[in-house]
């Protein structure tokens, strides 16, 4: 089995870094060098489909509701979230299921009364 070892994420920049002073970071992980091949697949297919769901938005023959491009889009960075608070450290994971971005993290709403 492989050693894992902490990395550094901004999902905002696309960016996994070994350092922790190298550039601004969102989130702590620890993963092995498997995980982070695919962590960084991921923000590929991110940065592919954002590219698609922009040319996309300026078709506009195309109805606005017919929009697979923004849905691979939401779906990469879903899986982006979900993978990094699998790996997460402890405050990483609170931070994620805080965003409210995995409906499996969702607390049930509390009864009306």
């Amino acid at each position: 089995m492989e050693n894992k070892k902490r990395y550094y994420v901004s999902v905002q920049s696309d960016t996994v870094m070994h350092n922790q002073g190298d550039a601004a970071y969102e989130f702590e992980i620890d993963a092995t060098e498997e995980e982070i091949a695919r962590l960084q697949e991921l923000f590929e297919d991110k940065s592919d489909d954002d590219n698609r769901a922009f040319l996309r938005a300026h078709a506009v023959a195309i109805p606005y509701h017919i929009d697979r491009e923004n849905d691979d889009y939401d779906r990469d960075l879903t899986e982006i979230y979900r993978m990094l608070h699998k790996l997460g450290t402890e405050e990483t994971k609170r931070h994620i299921a805080r965003m409210g971005v995995l409906p499996e993290l969702a607390e049930p709403e509390a009864p009306r009364t």
